[in-house]
Parts: C-alpha cells; sequence; structure tokens
C-alpha cells in the first residue's frame, strides 16, 4: 500500500502534463495548467502533501521516501526557477542511481546487504542468495536510470509517458522476478517447539 501511495504525486504530474495547456483568468490573475510547468508545480505541490501526511501518521519517513521528496523539490525547484524541462529529466536518473549506490554500499560495506536488511524480517534466505538479490537490486536501478535518461534526452516526446507507465511497467516485472527467485531460495523457517 505504501508504495501506491508513493506513486500519487507521479500519477498527478501525468495528469496535469496531459492537459491541453491553457491559460484561466482568475480574479484577476492569470493562471497556466497543463503542460510540464505546472505539471512541475502539482508534483512538489503533491509530494509535500503526501509526505507530509505520511510523516503525520507514520511519525517518520522512510529514506527513500525521504530522497525522493528532496530530489522532486531539488529537480523540480530548478525546473520552474529556470523553466526548463531538463532539470526534471533528471531526476529520474539520478534516483535511481543513488538507490543503486545504496544497495551498492551496502554489499561493499556492510555485513548484511541492504535488500537483507528491507525485507529480511519476512522471508529467510541463506547468505550468498541475499548477496545475489542485493546485485540484482542494484542492476534494476541502474537499468532504470540508464533507460529514464535515454527515453528523456532521445524520446522527448513520450519521455512523460515513459517516466510513469515505462518505470511503472519496468518495476512490476523486476518484483514478478523477485519474487520467483525468492520463492526459490527461501528457507522453510523452524516451527516453535511445544514444549
Amino acid at each position: 500500500m505504501k508504495q501506491l501511495i508513493d506513486f500519487i504525486p507521479l500519477l498527478l504530474f501525468f495528469l496535469v502534463y496531459k492537459l491541453e495547456p491553457r491559460t484561466l483568468d482568475i480574479a484577476g490573475h492569470s493562471l497556466s495548467i497543463g503542460g510540464i510547468f505546472s505539471a512541475t508545480a502539482v508534483l512538489i505541490l503533491s509530494s509535500l502533501v503526501v509526505y507530509s501526511t505520511l510523516f503525520l501518521v507514520q511519525r517518520r519517513l522512510e529514506k527513500g521516501q525521504l530522497l525522493t521528496l528532496a530530489a522532486c523539490l531539488l529537480f523540480g525547484g530548478l525546473t520552474l526557477a529556470f523553466h526548463s524541462e531538463t532539470f526534471l529529466k533528471w531526476k529520474a536518473p539520478v534516483v535511481n542511481w543513488l538507490f543503486a549506490l545504496a544497495f551498492a554500499g551496502s554489499q561493499l560495506f556492510s555485513r548484511r546487504p541492504l535488500i537483507e536488511r528491507l525485507i529480511g524480517h519476512v522471508v529467510s534466505l541463506p547468505s550468498a542468495q541475499w548477496a545475489r538479490l542485493n546485485l540484482a537490486w542494484i542492476a534494476f536501478f541502474l537499468v532504470c536510470g540508464c533507460a529514464n535518461l535515454y527515453v528523456a534526452f532521445n524520446f522527448p516526446a513520450i519521455w512523460v509517458d515513459f517516466k510513469v507507465f515505462g518505470s511503472l511497467g519496468l518495476t512490476l516485472l523486476f518484483m514478478v522476478g523477485q519474487s520467483i527467485y525468492l520463492v526459490r531460495h527461501m528457507q522453510a523457517v523452524p516451527a516453535p517447539s511445544k514444549e
């Protein structure tokens, strides 16, 4: 459920981006809607609302959520400040590569890979499988970052569609593959003794 909540700002961004750009006159003030810049403003505002609400409910945000919010504020803010969508095009690749870096760092400098720390309380795997699964996450984030970057700068007409649906599709495919891998390598958890 939490992962779906994280997609709310992205979906709102997509919907506003797809609106036919027009200018509304509200109480003597012009307001532009539709297109990349109003969509970016909606992305920033909805991210602030979603993550503030999550913080109020949970009393904390996960590190990935903090990174996503910070990247949204930074790259979205730069996009609006300089009136250039180039900054926003770099957001998804940079966030994906930072996630890859975090998983790689845990593999190199920690006794337990990051994926084990994230889901180890739910799944029991041998150490070698945790290491392989962590490497798969590193590869996934690297590929997603490169794919987002390639599409953003080589196919500008569809980059927003890819950012929303291509990234979501890649994530779902990866999760299915991960589930198949986990089921094949899970260790049975011993039943509690009846003493």
